[in-house]
């Protein structure tokens, strides 16, 4: 639920022109709801868009159904009556001093200041240093828009009923903190019932430093600031809202005076009274002291006896109690059984030793740790009861109570249940009767375990106390917790957004402050975040010190304002590029006519008056002769002053390059003028480079041209890299030219050798020894190769060069032809047998195809296929062939 300010819509007050329209004529307090979004169009000819462009808005002529004699007339008249109002509001917002802020304003504020600050004054000996709070507070009472109303953002008038928080002093319409308590008071009690409805006194808050306020504190009356009189009268020689009485507020901390000033807003200044008072400790003299500042130190050293009973303090005169003794000494535990060096401030201590000491029933031992005193009874004496609790025994110490048999009853975890065991030591097991539970949001019913807790996974529906979002957390019992998400809400302000969490009802005002400044930013006020746009930026005294808007070095003195300054009326006397000065009027800001901004929407229209904008007119061109030289100083011809500048004669240049062979081909343009005569032919920085190659013969059995463009004197020395491939062709080598071309024959056949072993096979296959070399490979190859007999049987090794001359050959031996004469047989053996072979299987073809033209079947199948009959060397050739081979590889 929105508040009823807020439905009237967001950020009210913020400049609207109705409103600014009505506050101008003089209107009184309005409640927030005619100050609204809609408060704008009360007001019929309000002023709309931009209060510093703003036009009146006139309704229409109603047409009739003829036309009506002077209609034209009547039109143009309110046409100029519009015109001239807007141009009326402009120059009262842009001018730079106003009937608000003129001098006679200032020594009034100023009276009615020093008559709030007499009476302090006289008790600090004119001293005011300690005023500059309140009188800030004042400032802003008197500044027009200064104060703000945080509620609705709108400017709080002289006339108007205010209330002033006593946490922050910041000033509220009294209306809009009335609607502010009681929408807050609803937004708290909503959630409650009708029973509890007005059983607790909930507070409201301050909407800027959130100081809680109870109910009965709502404010319904207009006071003035010190609360001694009810709707205080208007008095232009007061501060507004003040009675002009003393304020006679206590003063905060409270010393039992009170405040001296007049009737004012914000906080009371420190007291001003003398009293005399002495130091913290006492031990100087009293002396007499402001009230505000009655407690001092003598920087003395304190002096009193610290708590260790010991030391005494050694800082200096202080306020409150004394610090700890910083100092280290042995002190004993309390059991007195170890030392340890510990601080002075705290000699009490305990070890970590266990007492032990016998206790009076001689059987048992103090199991204390550390302590003072006497160890006391033994805790196994007297009466002791079973472990449930219901039978007491008188034993021994040094005998365990017995169970006594009964059952335990003890009440288990779950509250509901009993322990059903007898008697036992130890804590109970859980309680294990399954009951029938109800889920936390009741919704669902279970048979399960008492001790297991039961929730169902329902989600929860109901709305948080945002009244925007679900609850949506599981089996939730109905008290549903906060909304956690952040508001997010756009402010009044329209700058910042809401950072509070998700709520009801308007959100806070937002707490940001913006300066307000001045043209020149000497003159600075403080406004709530959201007026900056529409409140009217403060007046200053000083004088305008911005530099002149045309070129002369001076201008006639004004305040400080915004917008342009006025028009400059002194002669131009401005030095022309050529040293003569303007003959005219300054003319920096001259009034030129635009033409071309606005097109008629047809012959009806009315022609609109010509628009004015102000622009800088250049100075006319001067007409004195002035002797100019052409840009290649080839002539001298008078032109005008305003076009005196170098020209071009359109012949060539014709100056010698650097090169000293060929002429600068450029048309007439500048050259570097040089101080000798000798020089005038020569080429300067500005004529053309000599893109020539150069043709000059280049050293003996260099390949490369000239680096260098058409140049005079010798070429230098060709530093150029060749790419060549060395003797073996497989590396490629960087030689430059110069080395390569100087060199001999035995150092160019160094310089081109790639220094790795030659990769040529010899005519032998074997790959050369020798250093990457020109020409061919020597033949002498003294790489070790196996030489074999003709058979393959018997091998040697020997020299390559060797085999190839045929110095040296191996022949087969006895063994070898026994062999070969074998395998000679068998061949012959196996050729006999395939043409036997061969010859049966074309008998067997012939066979089958002469019985297949007789037709003949047997079975209904056709024979195709014939048997042949196996030879005997084909049955037997595999049981001679594998001995004779097997005896062949064992004699290799």
């Amino acid at each position: 639920m929105e508040a009823q300010w807020r439905q009237g819509g967001r950020g009210r007050g913020r400049g609207r022109p109705g409103d600014e329209l009505a506050a101008r004529s003089g209107a009184a307090a309005r409640p927030p709801a005619a100050r609204g979004r809609g408060g704008a169009r009360a007001v019929a000819a309000g002023p709309i868009g931009d209060g510093a462009s703003g036009e009146y808005r006139v309704p229409p002529p109603t047409r009739a159904a003829g036309p009506r004699v002077g209609e034209p007339a009547k039109f143009d008249e309110i046409k100029k009556a519009n015109q001239a109002a807007a141009k009326k509001l402009v120059e009262d917002q842009l001018s730079s001093s106003s009937e608000d802020d003129d001098e006679d304003a200032e020594a009034k504020q100023g009276k009615i200041l020093d008559k709030t600050f007499t009476i302090y004054t006289s008790q600090t000996d004119g001293d005011a240093s300690e005023l500059e709070r309140t009188r800030q507070y004042m400032n802003e009472a008197f500044q027009s828009g200064a104060m703000t109303c945080l509620i609705c953002i709108a400017s709080v008038k002289r006339n108007q009923a205010v209330w002033s928080c006593c946490g922050c002093f910041c000033i509220f319409h009294l209306v809009c903190i009335q609607k502010w308590a009681k929408d807050s008071l609803f937004l708290v009690s909503s959630p409650l019932t009708d029973d509890d409805f007005g059983k607790k006194d909930y507070p409201w808050p301050c909407p800027k430093c959130r100081f809680e306020y109870k109910r009965s504190e709502t404010p319904s009356r207009y006071y003035c600031y010190c609360g001694k009189v009810e709707n205080p009268v208007v008095d232009p020689w007061l501060v507004p809202h003040s009675c002009g009485q003393i304020c006679e507020r206590e003063f905060k901390p409270s010393c039992g005076h009170k405040c001296l000033l007049l009737c004012h807003p914000g906080p009371c200044p420190p007291c001003p009274k003398m009293v005399t008072t002495t130091c913290h400790c006492k031990k100087a003299k009293a002396v007499p002291r402001r009230c505000s500042a009655k407690e001092w130190s003598c920087r003395l050293p304190c002096g009193r006896t610290l708590l260790c009973g010991q030391h005494v303090c050694e800082n200096p005169c202080h306020a409150g109690d004394c610090q700890p003794c910083p100092r280290v000494s042995k002190q004993r535990c309390i059991c007195g059984r170890q030392t340890a060096e510990r601080l002075c401030a705290s000699p009490q201590w305990q070890c970590d030793q266990v007492c032990g000491k016998c206790l009076p029933c001689g059987n048992h031992t103090c199991e204390q740790v550390c302590h003072a005193g006497p160890c006391g009874d033994c805790p196994r004496s007297g009466k002791r009861s079973c472990p449930c609790g219901k039978t007491k025994f008188t034993l021994p110490c040094t005998e365990d109570v017995p169970t006594c048999g009964d059952s335990c009853d003890k009440v288990l975890e779950c509250g509901i249940h009993k322990c059903s065991q007898r008697c036992h030591r130890g804590p109970c097991e859980i309680c294990r009767q399954e009951v029938e539970k109800q889920c936390r949001c009741g919704k669902h019913t279970k048979r399960m375990p008492c001790h297991k807790p039961y929730l169902c996974e329902t989600k929860c529906t109901k709305i948080r106390d945002c009244q925007k979002h679900q609850c949506r957390r599981k089996c939730c019992s109905g008290n549903c917790p906060h909304c956690d998400q952040v508001c997010g809400r756009t402010l009044g302000c329209r700058n910042h957004k809401c950072p509070s969490g998700c709520h009801r009802g308007s959100c806070n005002p937002c707490p940001e402050t913006v300066d307000v400044k001045c043209n020149c930013g000497k003159t600075v006020i403080k406004v709530p975040c959201g007026r900056e746009r529409t409140i009217k930026p403060p007046k200053c005294k000083q004088l305008c010190s911005r530099p002149p808007t045309c070129h002369h070095p001076t201008q006639e003195k004004h305040y400080c304002h915004f917008g342009r300054c006025p028009p400059c009326r002194q002669p131009c006397q401005k030095t022309l590029t050529c040293g003569h000065l303007c003959p005219v009027s300054c003319h920096d800001e001259a009034l030129v006519k635009q033409t071309g901004s606005h097109q008629s929407a047809g012959p009806w229209e009315q022609p609109s008056e010509p628009v004015f904008i102000q622009t800088a007119l250049p100075c006319p061109p001067c007409e004195v002769p002035i002797p100019v030289e052409c840009l290649g100083q080839h002539e001298v011809s008078p032109l005008p002053c305003h076009s005196a500048n170098p020209y071009s004669c359109k012949r060539f240049c014709g100056r010698l390059l650097d090169c000293q062979n060929h002429t600068c081909m450029k048309e007439c343009h500048r050259v570097t003028k040089s101080n000798s005569i000798a020089d005038g032919k020569k080429a300067g920085p500005e004529c053309s480079q000599c893109e020539e190659e150069c043709t000059k013969p280049r050293p003996a059995g260099c390949p490369h041209r000239c680096v260098l463009p058409c140049h005079p004197g010798d070429c230098p020395s060709c530093l150029q890299m060749l790419k060549i491939k060395c003797h073996c062709k497989l590396s490629v080598l960087y030689i430059e030219c110069l080395k390569l071309t100087c060199a001999d024959v035995k150092e160019k056949e160094l310089l081109i050798s790639c220094r790795n072993q030659c990769p040529k096979e010899l005519p032998c296959g074997h790959r050369c020894k020798e250093i990457c070399h020109s020409g061919s490979c020597p033949l002498n190859c003294s790489q070790k190769v196996k030489l074999r007999c003709l058979c393959k049987r018997l091998k040697k090794e020997v020299q390559c060069c060797k085999t190839q001359e045929g110095q040296v050959s191996l022949e087969c031996d006895a063994l070898c032809k026994e062999m070969k004469r074998k395998a000679y047989e068998i061949k012959e053996a196996e050729a006999k047998a395939a043409l036997e072979e061969e010859k049966r299987r074309q008998q067997a073809e012939l066979e089958a195809f002469e019985n297949r033209l007789k037709g003949r079947r047997k079975n209904k199948r056709r024979k195709d296929e014939v048997e042949v009959e196996q030879s005997s060397w084909q049955k037997y050739k595999n049981f001679i062939m594998l001995p004779v081979f097997g005896v062949a590889v064992v004699m290799v």
